[in-house]
């Protein structure tokens, strides 16, 4: 391959706590001789009053600095991180300006509620995404499951969708202990409803107080921190309880490897990265069966799986893994096999092999049309 291939990654800052910038992070780093990658940050994935005015600064330093390497031939292809919402409204200028610009750009989808978004739109904004969505290069969709929906919904040709599930460093050691001295439950994400954390308190309140004693629960993240703290504490559960906050690669690597079990009864989803990473690190999962999630976690042999919002549920699933360590490690060993394939490493290579042939396919583009335009000038001055 030529050393000489520009990447232009656009997306929230590669700090943002989410699994959009973890994603983005591990690509950055992975490394490829072919390609020279820059990051470019449009959101730096703070959302306070303040925040939201910095947010058009933000933006604007953003495009003025594409511009600036459009200027200077310095890309060959920008790679367009979205989620929804005000994801799409930026992403959707950089890439009007890409087809302006005559460079090619792919969409990575991201948003775990965009389906919700996008049927709340008008019509004509929806056809616009529609038609921005197919002059893109492809849309990278997170599952299969979600590359149906782009499909059916957007009205995609096939080849124009392509799924690439997220990446993870697979951990080296991660075997656990059967008999722990006292077993670690985690959850990883964003605080709030939608990630089922209400609904995870309660669940785990409603455990036997022999069972609950046995386990301490760890609430990694930021968001509606105190809310859910408040409940603890209406719940009578604070001595079984941790909030760490929000915790960086090291810290998180951390927890996983001292942790048991981990937690996420979500309502909706894209492929979560808390997931795979406890995954990498031979965690059993309980989880709900939303978006992309029953590609990786299969009901009794790679996680179990709970209705969203079924608290009755969440609770047995619980109790399973407190009274049979078996099954716990079972179900961990089986996690970690499932996601071997997602290395970074696989996932990377096939990235590049995707840029690789979209800039190539768009070389020969240019110079097809080169070629014509020349022997149309030859045959005007013949």
């Amino acid at each position: 391959m030529e050393k000489h291939n520009k990447v232009i990654m656009i997306g929230p800052s590669l700090s943002e706590q989410g699994g959009m910038g973890t994603v983005e992070t591990l690509i950055m780093n992975a490394g490829y001789t072919g390609f020279t990658i820059k990051h470019i940050a449009t959101w730096n994935g703070k959302s306070s009053s303040f925040a939201k005015l910095n947010q058009v600064k933000v933006f604007t330093i953003a495009f003025l600095t594409l511009l600036g390497y459009f200027s200077q031939n310095e890309v060959d292809l920008v790679h367009l991180h979205i989620s929804e919402r005000g994801s799409i409204v930026r992403k959707g200028i950089i890439a009007l300006t890409c087809l302006v610009a005559r460079k090619p750009f792919i969409f990575h989808a991201h948003g775990c509620e965009f389906h919700e978004f996008y049927e709340a739109l008008p019509q004509l904004i929806q056809k616009l995404i529609t038609a921005l969505f197919r002059r893109s290069a492809c849309l990278i969709a997170l599952s299969e499951s979600w590359r149906n929906y782009y499909l059916e919904t957007c009205h995609l040709s096939p080849e124009k969708v392509i799924v690439l599930n997220n990446p993870v460093i697979l951990a080296d050691e991660w075997q656990k202990d059967p008999h722990p001295e006292k077993l670690k439950f985690v959850f990883l994400g964003k605080i709030n409803k939608r990630k089922g954390i209400y609904d995870l308190l309660r669940a785990f309140a409603n455990l036997k107080p022999d069972y609950r004693n046995k386990v301490e629960l760890v609430l990694a993240g930021s968001g509606e921190v105190e809310e859910a703290q408040n409940l603890v504490t209406q719940l009578g559960i604070q001595e079984q309880i941790s909030f760490p906050g929000w915790l960086d690669q090291q810290q998180r690597d951390k927890l996983l490897g001292e942790s048991d079990v981990m937690l996420l009864p979500s309502y909706n989803e894209g492929l979560p990265m808390a997931i795979l990473e406890a995954m990498s690190w031979g965690l059993p999962v309980i989880t709900t069966p939303v978006g992309g999630i029953p590609e990786v976690i299969e009901q009794g042999k790679t996680g179990l799986l709970i209705n969203p919002g079924d608290i009755e549920q969440l609770t047995e699933a619980m109790q399973s893994l407190i009274e049979n360590p078996s099954l716990r490690l079972s179900l961990g060993l089986a996690a970690r096999k499932k996601v071997e394939p997602l290395s970074i490493e696989y996932y990377s290579q096939d990235l590049f092999n995707i840029y690789h042939e979209i800039i190539q396919q768009n070389r020969t583009e240019q110079r097809d049309t080169e070629n014509l335009k020349s022997n149309s000038l030859q045959k005007q001055t013949m």
